[in-house]
């Protein structure tokens, strides 16, 4: 492809891009997630807030609902509305008949189905957890892993809750913003109600939150942090999803052994703590397997120019290219695919398991290989994906079923004892199990979940609108 030639589709790239986004392309996670379940880890739609972000305790407190406000305003029904203000006043079976009405027109809102489970408690004794989302900033990743939280609330409550005892949970909306997070951290811990913590969404604010729940001894299980920075972080720091190291590795084995090439380039954002570490261990991965790390693109670059870089790999002899790009930089990674047009082979982290891989990427994007912690047609055997799309009417992502396994883990160390600290030496014995979406949910000494990753591919299907899907790896 001439330099020209390059140019061109970099333009139109971007011009497909701005046009898409602007035409509101995710309007399907509405329905409880795209088929497939396509929702990278640190998915944005918008940018978090920076620079100071210190709130006051009386915003912080706005940021918290276990059903007396409304944290979900964006399409709420006229009887969700209702519900709030009757758990507001304490009406608990005015909420009650409300919210299964609201639920009968929407389906698939999990704040509803807590605020429900919540209101049947009433004021009877219960166990209270936390679940911390980017409702501000990312609303669809926010409903996809209250989906998993709910839909577990559900139904321990529904077999007479934890040895009798009902569970509750309380929301939180940090916007995905580290210092927003240590505040909400903070005021979760300052709540003696509060026994366990699920969250938080990126590696950098559950880095951030972590620091408070370790101080004040409080079990936190982040169902969506993957960076190797948090292994081993605290005793009470948890996750639901491999680190990754799991995805490197997997990602390593794949290049060296199935395509086979050994020389490859990584494009990256320096940026951020989840892109970065999955660069790194991929590089450790790769070299420790024979191969070779030939160049590094960082998005973070003023001057990063998709054509260009492409156009160095080519020059330099790679054979593969990498994308460890995060939900910041997904255009900047598809702008490659494209400018790439497949005469390189593509690997990537869950950062661009998205539906705009599919819909921009698109025929340029088939073959790509991306490791993700979990899918939903990967084990056929497991109860989760029926009665998850039975429970929502729709798909869910692999957000929703590690979100479900950290509640699961949660419920059975209350079931252990129901104490801060009886849940962490739960969580933290040698013989500690609990089955979950993905399987059999066991920690390793660092916290870490020991599990090992999925790997798919891009190929031409008709479960998405778009004429691709991510298909599983089998036989790896």
């Amino acid at each position: 492809m001439s330099q020209k030639n390059e140019t061109a589709v970099l333009v139109l790239s971007l011009l497909i891009t701005i046009g898409l986004a602007g035409a509101g392309i995710w309007w399907l996670t509405s329905r409880g997630g795209i088929p497939g379940g396509l929702s990278p880890e640190n998915q944005t739609f918008s940018k978090p807030p920076t620079g100071n972000s210190s709130q006051s305790e009386q915003q912080i407190q706005q940021r918290l609902s276990a059903g007396k406000k409304l944290l979900i305003s964006e399409k709420a029904t006229t009887t969700k509305e209702s519900a709030v203000e009757a758990i507001a006043s304490g009406n608990y079976n005015a909420a009650i008949s409300d919210l299964q009405a609201s639920l009968q027109t929407n389906r698939n809102d999990p704040e509803a189905l807590i605020y429900l489970n919540n209101a049947r408690i009433g004021n009877q004794k219960s166990y209270t957890i936390a679940v911390a989302v980017p409702i501000g900033t990312d609303i669809n990743a926010a409903q996809e892993i209250l989906r998993g939280v709910a839909q577990a609330q559900n139904e321990i409550n529904q077999k007479g809750g934890i040895n009798g005892t009902p569970l509750k949970v309380l929301i939180a909306n940090d916007d995905n913003n580290p210092e927003i997070a240590s505040q909400i951290a903070s005021a979760i811990a300052n709540n003696s109600e509060i026994l366990g913590v699920i969250g938080h969404f990126g590696s950098d604010t559950t880095l951030a939150a972590s620091k408070i729940y370790q101080q004040n001894q409080l079990v936190a299980i982040s169902p969506t942090s993957t960076s190797v920075q948090l292994s081993g972080v605290g005793s009470n720091i948890f996750r639901t999803v491999p680190s990754d190291r799991f995805a490197a590795n997997a990602l390593s084995r794949y290049m060296l052994t199935k395509l086979p090439k050994q020389k490859v380039a990584i494009f990256f954002n320096s940026a951020s703590s989840y892109s970065k570490s999955l660069k790194d261990e991929f590089t450790t991965a790769v070299y420790g397997d024979g191969g070779q790390i030939v160049s590094e693109f960082d998005f973070a670059k003023g001057n990063f120019n998709a054509a260009e870089s492409v156009k160095s790999a080519i020059a330099q002899g790679e054979e593969v290219m990498m994308l460890a790009s995060n939900s910041a930089t997904i255009d900047q990674a598809l702008q490659v695919v494209q400018v790439n047009a497949k005469r390189l082979p593509l690997l990537a982290g869950d950062g661009a398991y998205s539906a705009k891989t599919l819909q921009i990427g698109g025929a340029g994007a088939t073959d790509m290989v991306l490791a993700v912690p979990w899918h939903i047609l990967a084990d056929p055997q497991s109860n989760f994906p029926q009665t998850s799309k039975q429970l929502w009417n729709a798909e869910v992502s692999w957000r929703t079923a590690l979100a479900y396994d950290a509640a699961i883990a949660l419920i059975v160390g209350l079931g252990r004892n129901p104490t801060r600290t009886g849940i962490q030496q739960a969580l933290s014995a040698s013989d500690f199990s609990a089955t979950g979406a993905s399987g059999p949910i066991r920690f390793l000494p660092s916290g870490d979940r020991n599990r090992a990753v999925q790997l798919v591919i891009v190929k031409p299907g008709n479960r998405t609108s778009y004429g691709y899907e991510f298909v599983p790896i089998s036989g790896l």
